[in-house]
């Protein structure tokens, strides 16, 4: 056995979350990234309701919601005319099924800053400075080469890289196209007066529509164009809003485009996240998908490290793969019409895995096997998503005998009468279900 099990490469959430599921079930990881130290700018700032309920499970939601905000109200200008519409997404109320209905505002950089804490309480750390160079790779190992000189023998590499090293070395086809013919520009800006209480869009401004979303960090604003101001961030802010920029904290720029590769294996090498699809940053997608990448591989990697079939890597890409191509096709449409409206598609809390191998058993009312697991509320007071933290699978045991095994990652197996002795190798723990119908 190797001493480190599993490299992963690129540090940002996706990499992150995968750390943090491999650290929770005690196998032996690194975590590299190539950049000197963590990243500093709001990019990813979308948190939407599927991930808050991953984030709850790894141990962290309280620290998002501390660390964020609802999203902000629009405010659009045109001329002398300042319209002002909901917020995107829509405001909706908890409910039992749902506990976090809605997006949640939350800079890129401090969603990592939590999961890194997270990845240190549970022993994990991340190595900046040290980037992935090639890969050698057989049936039984990969031989990851490492700008430090350093050559580390382990049994997976997973890139999680963004721009990917690991998926160009390796030959993984990134298929797609760029949306745009010009690089658009986002800073994180500190704008003098500005309420920051709004979203404010400028749709017919001189040289491109400028946006100013407001975050939590006081009187900074994400400011996004889809051209490069030609004048230059501080001159074109002055100018369209009338306001003067007293910092531009971080920018950047990208140009916009829909990408995503045939495979997410090629025997132990694997891809998620960013490095496997690339999506505009309309409809809030991206950070997302990747970090939900993670969670599905996160178990089952670990299952098979412990002795577990090998076949069950192969579910991670049959299941993943369908997903991020439909939100992909979802980023590109809300890209193209420019909508500011959102539907539940975004929300990410129906994606299924229904046709996988993992699904099994007859539909029980509105559930399938393959669906997300909804909260409930249990006859002892607790919520089943507070019985479902952990690394354990869960069976869910009903009044008339009907059991319902939901998996690690919440996901429902299957659903019958047969009880459950463990699942990937995970303890079950077995909640009372007496009393909720899902016949509604």
């Amino acid at each position: 056995m190797y001493e480190t099990r599993v490299i992963i490469v690129g540090a940002g959430p996706t990499g992150l979350t995968l750390g943090i599921e491999l650290a929770r079930r005690s196998i032996a990881f690194r975590l590299i990234d190539a950049a000197e130290g963590p990243f500093r700018g709001s990019r990813g700032k979308g948190i939407q309701p599927r991930t808050l309920e991953v984030f709850e499970d790894l141990g962290v939601i309280g620290a998002i919601l501390q660390a964020g905000m609802a999203y902000p109200r629009f405010r659009v200008h045109i001329g002398p005319l300042s319209l002002r519409l909901g917020p995107m997404g829509g405001r909706k109320q908890a409910t039992e099924g749902v506990p976090y209905p809605n997006l949640w505002l939350v800079p890129q950089y401090r969603t990592e800053e939590i999961l890194r804490e997270r990845l240190g309480q549970l022993g994990g750390q991340v190595e900046f400075g040290t980037a992935f160079e090639r890969v050698e790779a057989d049936d039984r190992s990969v031989r990851v080469h490492l700008s430090t000189g350093e050559v580390v023998t382990a049994e997976y590499l997973i890139g999680c890289d963004g721009d990917s090293a690991v998926r160009k070395a390796v030959g993984f086809a990134l298929r797609g196209e760029t949306l745009a013919t010009e690089s658009a520009s986002v800073a994180d800006v500190e704008v003098e007066g500005l309420d920051h209480t709004h979203w404010h869009v400028w749709p017919f401004a001189k040289g491109g529509s400028i946006a100013l979303c407001p975050l939590p960090d006081a009187s900074l604003f994400q400011m996004m164009s889809p051209r490069e101001p030609a004048e230059g961030i501080d001159s074109v802010i002055q100018r369209v809003a009338g306001r003067r920029v007293s910092r531009v904290a971080w920018s950047s720029m990208y140009r916009p485009a829909v990408r995503m590769v045939d495979h997410l294996r090629m025997g132990r090498v694997f891809l998620a996240g960013d490095a496997a699809h690339i999506h505009p940053p309309t409809g809030g997608q991206g950070l997302n998908t990747g970090v939900q990448d993670a969670y599905n591989l996160g178990w089952k990697l670990a299952h098979v490290l412990r002795g577990g079939p090998e076949s069950l890597l192969d579910t991670y890409e049959a299941e993943r793969l369908p997903v991020a191509a439909a939100v992909l096709g979802l980023s590109e449409k809300i890209y193209r019409t420019r909508a500011l409206k959102r539907g539940d598609a975004t929300n990410q809390l129906r994606l299924h895995y229904r046709t996988s191998a993992l699904s099994s058993g007859k539909p029980l009312g509105r559930l399938n096997a393959g669906d997300r697991m909804p909260d409930v509320r249990l006859a002892d007071g607790t919520r089943l998503f507070e019985q479902m933290r952990g690394t354990h699978a869960t069976e869910f045991v009903m009044r008339d005998g009907t059991r319902i095994l939901i998996r690690p990652d919440g996901y429902i197996a299957s659903i019958g009468t047969t009880p459950a002795t463990s699942y990937a190798g995970e303890p079950i723990h077995r909640v009372d279900g007496s009393g909720i119908d899902f016949e509604d």
